[in-house]
This record gives C-alpha cells, structure tokens and sequence, in this order.
C-alpha cells in the first residue's frame, strides 16, 4: 500500500471503510480537520448538547447529525459515521466492550451523532511552525489523561476533564500556544502547561489512553483539552448505551484546518 499520509481524506476515509487501514490517524490527510464521535440515543441528546455547550474547551461542536442520521451534512458529503472511523467504543452502562470497526449492525434510528473538533487537526500549524510533535515523530498514539478538573455537569452528564499531551522545547511553548489558541474549534489554546501534579497526573509514562511518548530534557509538557473528555464522562455517568471513536481513531473530515475559524 501507498503511503496513506499522502492520501486525501475521501481515500483515506475509503481504505478504513474496507478495513484496511485501522490505525490511529494522527498524521494522516494534513492539512485537514479531524473530529471526535459521540453517538447518543436521542433520549440523552439534549443532556449531551448541553454539557458541550457548558464544556466548549474538551467538546467543540462541529456538526451534530438529526435521529437516525449518519452522513454529515457539512463536514464530509460521502462519508458515514456508522463505517468511516478506524475503531469504535461501545459503552452500555458505562463500560466499555471490544472495540469494533464498524457500527452498521449497532445502529438504531433514534441515534444522535455528536461530531467534536479534535487537536489533531491544528498538529499540522505546529509543524509548519517547526514545533514538533513527538507522536507523530515516534508513530504512536498521542498520550491522554484523565486530570483531576472537574468538567461543568449537564443532566446526566459529569465528569473529569481529559487532555492530550505534547513535549514541546521551552523556548517554543509560547509559540505553541498562539498557534493553538488560532484554533478554537479544535480545542484552542493549551489547558495546563508543566507539572503535571497541578491537575492530578502522576506519571506521564502511564497515560490513561494512548502511548507514552519521550521528554527530552528542556522540555515542557503542555496539555490540551481532549475530546476524549465524553469518553470519561460516560464511563461515569452510565446511559444505558453510548458509542464513540477509539481514542486516537478519528473521523477524517473534508474541512481545511484554515476553514475552522469561520466554519
């Protein structure tokens, strides 16, 4: 197989509806936005819009699909939640199955669909910018942590707030977090930066998702909101379904990263 990272989102988004490539997609079709997934039945939807809207850092809004929908209207015309994201969660009652690769056979008409920006996505401006980006340079899954930040709760709703993490040099942490504040829609400007210990992580080489990645030294880590965050939250709050993107595993999107501002 060709190199996927050359590929555009609609081949891309080809190859993980054949099952081929179920991966994580961290690096893959630069330049264009990534969302995060969260299926609902409609019973829990309102309760889920608001925590977003209370909670817009972890949970960005991109687009949310009507009952029983699954093509998006704006962010990709072709494309299907149900078969378009490498790995799915499926949570009943707040605990987590066997991730799967697609959810056609799980799918019900009464299902909500959340579309949420995801950090990925401004990954691409930080290159460009020369601030690397360790897991992409170590092909690995981007480290993410449940902190010890308290989410604003929504119905039923709550939970801690989840963030992924970068090793950026110190001389570029401010760099960093204007190029990231730029994007809004995809969680913005850094959460935390430095000890980790301040929001409740106690080894940066235990993620709660994800792969560790190296610190080399005169580096800071610096923390962004996750959208991962539902993913916690849910675990808590228990609906008596819920399914989601693995982490790491995101619905690759037409939309430009330049487009987000104004999307």
């Amino acid at each position: 197989m060709k190199d996927p990272r050359r590929f555009t989102p609609k081949q891309i988004r080809a190859l993980i509806r054949k099952g081929t490539w179920d991966k994580p997609t961290s690096g893959l079709a630069m330049g264009y936005a990534q969302a995060n997934l969260v299926v609902l039945p409609k019973s829990y939807a309102f309760d889920f819009l608001l925590f977003c809207q209370r909670n817009p850092k972890p949970c960005p809004l991109l687009e949310v699909l009507e009952a029983g929908r699954y093509r998006t209207e704006s962010l990709a015309a072709d494309a299907d939640v149900r078969t378009d994201i490498p790995r799915y969660h499926i949570y009943r009652k707040g605990r987590l199955e066997e991730p799967v690769k697609e959810i056609k056979r799980h799918w019900k008409d009464d299902f909500v669909t959340f579309l949420l920006g995801c950090s990925f996505s401004f990954e691409e401006a930080l290159l460009r910018a020369e601030v690397p980006v360790r897991h992409i340079e170590e092909n690995r899954n981007v480290p993410m942590y449940v902190t010890n930040i308290a989410c604003k709760p929504a119905g039923i709703f709550r939970g801690p707030l989840v963030v992924s993490m970068r090793p950026i040099p110190s001389e570029k942490v401010a760099r960093a977090v204007q190029i990231t504040s730029r994007y809004a829609s995809v969680h913005g400007g850094p959460a935390h930066l430095g000890d980790p210990s301040k929001i409740g992580i106690k080894d940066l080489g235990k993620p709660d998702f994800g792969e560790p990645v190296t610190i080399r030294e005169g580096e800071i880590p610096v923390f962004w909101a996750c959208g991962v965050t539902p993913q916690a939250v849910v675990m808590e709050a228990k609906p008596d379904l819920c399914i989601t993107h693995a982490p790491g595993h995101m619905f690759i999107s037409d939309v430009l990263n330049e487009e987000l501002a104004t999307f």
